[in-house]
């Protein structure tokens, strides 16, 4: 049943519109952009969509064809405390839009995703397409960047998820056959094309099967722990510092994590050693994609997702074996985890010759180690698409 068929089912009448926001692969930049790194990002022809209509009586009523529960709240009269459920993520931006712009009218809808949760940044799809769909019932323009702001306002904010603009982003800038490069630190980004030369390539989604919520995962602390090693650098170096919530690795030169990198506690040291190698990944990934070099551009995110279990150390049992079968599958160019790595999916670029076997023999040699996530683990094609703000 698609969110339309379920809206005429409770509503007896056709919804006045619809709208969709795709998810997001990061191929190189994980665990990045919470501390102003640079990421590279491509959204996919799967999403979230919405289907809905007008309410005049200031009400937001929605539905999930993925979640039982109905949430409902008045645009007046949002929770200032979330409720845990998964309307939290609207609730928030109803709160964070009404701070910013009067809300006059609410809106009845039914959200539909069209791929299992965990890994794709799903959360900041839904609040992407329920902002574009209560914007437009209040006649409400935003920018690309106020859209971005917004969103990650109702994670950090509200959710209490301390995530960087790294979703936000890769599903607003965004476009079809070109890379996304951003800079986080100052938003300059640039959308580079797929060179003609490049090798053609789908992008394979590998669902572990078991799913995942970061504000219940260990996904605050490693940013915590981030801080702590850019605080202590500070110090060691020297260099001014002021409040631990305003302070970030990219503060914090190459030379100066060098030279006092055997003072940190070997976690922080870790942490910092992930970021660094990977603001070096992202740009020589940049310039790999620029050239058309598909095979240096997947080893740097093979070698992405090895320092993402091994420096950054997150990574369950299922997403680490997933990890492993695909560095040792024929046809797959690159991947790693698709999201923070605690549960959820990894993703890949692969040789679209290769479609079948790779399918088959990942699904052989994963099952064989979690043969109780048979029937959960899905194996999915996606393609790059436009982003919600083109």
């Amino acid at each position: 049943m698609t969110c339309e068929e379920k809206f005429f089912e409770i509503y007896h009448k056709e919804s006045e519109c619809v709208d969709f926001c795709p998810y997001r692969v990061c191929p190189i930049g994980a665990h990045s952009d919470h501390q102003y790194g640079k990421i590279t990002g491509l959204a996919i022809d799967k999403g979230i969509r919405i289907a809905y209509s007008i309410k005049h009586n200031g009400v937001v009523e929605l539905c999930s064809l993925q979640f039982d529960k109905r949430a409902q709240w008045h645009i007046a009269g949002v929770p200032m405390i979330k409720e845990n459920d998964w309307a939290d993520y609207l609730r928030g931006a109803t709160l964070q839009l009404s701070k910013r712009y009067p809300l006059s009218v609410g809106l009845s809808g039914v959200i539909e995703g069209s791929l299992p949760i965990g890994g794709l940044s799903s959360s900041a799809a839904v609040t992407l397409v329920f902002l574009k769909a209560l914007c437009h019932v209040n006649n409400i323009v935003l920018t690309e960047t106020e859209m971005i702001s917004l969103a990650v306002s109702v994670e950090n904010d509200y959710v209490g998820v301390s995530s960087g603009k790294l979703d936000q982003s890769c599903e607003i800038f965004s476009k079809k056959d070109y890379l996304l490069y951003l800079d986080t630190l100052d938003d300059h980004y640039e959308l580079i094309p797929t060179n003609e030369n490049m090798p053609p390539y789908d992008i394979a989604i590998f669902f572990s099967g078991v799913e995942r919520s970061l504000a219940g995962s260990k996904f605050n602390m490693r940013v915590d722990e981030c801080r702590s090693a850019a605080y202590a650098l500070k110090a060691f170096a020297g260099m001014e510092y002021g409040k631990f919530a305003e302070t970030f690795l990219r503060d914090v030169p190459r030379e100066i994590f060098e030279q006092y990198k055997g003072k940190l506690p070997e976690t922080w040291r870790l942490r910092a050693e992930h970021w660094y190698t990977e603001f070096e990944r992202v740009e020589a990934g940049a310039e790999a994609w620029r050239k058309g070099d598909l095979e240096a551009f997947g080893r740097l995110s093979f070698e992405s997702g090895h320092s993402s279990i091994y420096n950054y150390q997150t990574g369950s049992p299922e997403l680490k074996t997933l990890y492993e079968i695909m560095t040792r599958t024929e046809g797959i160019y690159g991947g790693r985890f698709s999201g923070a790595g605690f549960k959820g999916c990894c993703m890949a670029l692969i040789n679209p010759d290769f479609v079948e076997s790779i399918e088959r023999e990942v699904e052989s040699l994963y099952l064989k180690e979690f043969p109780a996530l048979r029937g959960k683990y899905q194996f999915v094609i996606c393609h790059s698409t436009d982003g919600i703000g083109k």
